[in-house]
């Protein structure tokens, strides 16, 4: 059932539509990744991490609803749910309890990474059917990566 009318062709849409759904997801499960270890973190650097971990949250948070509201716009029907995210997401399994904070930088490291390389596969993939969509995957790209940066200088 479609309520909204997309401007896109079917095949423009498919294409868009999956990029969106993957984005979403990812991002849904990054922020609970990084909440995950925020509330696990321990170390001589919990305080920076802890608040660092926050910021990543914030942003996977506020580019989640953008990507889908764009899904929306464009007729789809985004797809947040915990058993959806659990199945579909492009992050390794978050340990369980405690967390040093040179494990819980290399576990931000790997998840940046991942979610990363999905997004720049998404930004080839939109370039021709929605660049609209493709802008916004450039700017999630670009939020991710200084995080990416920022963890990574974390461990040296």
């Amino acid at each position: 059932m479609y309520v909204v009318k997309s401007p896109l062709s079917d095949a423009d849409l498919k294409t868009v539509a999956d990029a969106l759904q993957g984005a979403l997801v990812d991002l849904v499960d990054l922020s609970l990744v990084a909440k995950q270890v925020h509330w696990n973190v321990v170390g001589p650097r919990f305080r920076s991490i802890h608040l660092q971990l926050d910021e990543v949250v914030d942003t996977a948070r506020l580019h989640s609803d953008t990507v889908a509201e764009r899904a929306a716009t464009l007729g789809v029907s985004p797809d947040g749910r915990a058993s959806t995210v659990a199945t579909s997401s492009g992050i390794d399994v978050t340990p369980e309890g405690w967390v040093r904070d040179t494990d819980a930088v290399k576990t931000l490291v790997d998840a940046l990474g991942a979610v990363i390389a999905r997004m720049r596969e998404r930004v080839e993939a939109t370039a021709e059917p929605d660049p609209v969509s493709q802008d916004i995957f450039i700017g999630i790209t670009a939020d991710l990566e200084k995080h990416h940066w920022m963890f990574q200088a974390e461990n040296g």
